[in-house]
């Protein structure tokens, strides 16, 4: 069963931005609330979409330097990358079917 790998701003560019495949990245915090909330959530999909959408995530505490580079300003803060390009964004813990609408609006793009 597929889980998020764990990325850091040194291997962003190689996980994420070269992927040949989507990637949802999870920035997160250990001491954030809603991001434990949505972390079983986002599980769930890793193994619902094994080999469609790599799942990856990296706390914001121990890399501030991607998540700055994102505008990211409030956690949980998922984004999909497609072709190293951001192409959907969901701010905040929200229900699993929002986070499937995100993730096959993303694959179905071109």
């Amino acid at each position: 069963m597929a889980k998020p790998v764990d990325v850091t701003d040194s291997s962003f560019d190689a996980d994420v931005l070269k992927s040949q495949t989507p990637v949802l990245v999870d920035f997160w915090a250990e001491w954030c609330g809603p991001c434990h909330m949505i972390a079983p959530i986002v599980e769930e999909l890793a193994a619902e979409y094994d080999g469609k959408i790599k799942f990856t995530k990296m706390d914001v505490d121990a890399n501030p330097t991607t998540p700055s580079s994102f505008g990211i300003r409030g956690i949980p803060t998922l984004i999909i990358f497609k072709g190293g390009k951001p192409v959907e964004q969901v701010v905040g813990a929200v229900p699993k079917q929002v986070l499937k609408r995100r993730l096959d609006a993303a694959l179905a793009a071109k």
